[in-house]
């Protein structure tokens, strides 16, 4: 008798646990027995599928034969993008030590004219 009245406990306190593992239940068993089987489904799609398949094998053949990206061409790159933004194009085409050298050259000759926040004025 205990252990009845304990399933009734338990049963009462997962009350909303037991519905939706029912609904659930219910669920699939109408999917299977109305819904198309999966034959019908592979059938139909079967040219997507193929597509995708051959796209994916062509992006892995590209990734083993590609050469790996270089770390440094990734980081001058943002250099040059900084530059670009900072109003300094020309600098971005120079090495970065004479990009360095550059600046402090043309901070110097332009000591005068700097904006608000003490940078130099771009041209």
């Amino acid at each position: 008798m205990a252990i009845q009245e304990r399933l009734l406990g338990l049963a009462v306190e997962f009350r909303f646990h037991i519905l939706g593992a029912a609904a659930l239940a219910a669920a699939v068993f109408l999917l299977l027995s109305v819904g198309p089987s999966f034959t019908t489904v592979v059938s139909f799609f079967w040219p997507l599928l193929l597509s995708t398949g051959f796209l994916l094998a062509a992006v892995a053949v590209l990734l083993r034969i590609s050469p790996p990206p270089e770390a440094t061409a990734g980081e001058r790159t943002g250099e040059e993008l900084i530059h670009y933004v900072a109003g300094r194009p020309e600098e971005a085409h120079q090495e970065p030590q004479a990009a360095e050298e550059g600046s402090e050259a043309s901070a110097g000759e332009n000591e005068g004219e700097r904006d608000e926040e003490g940078h130099p004025k771009s041209q």
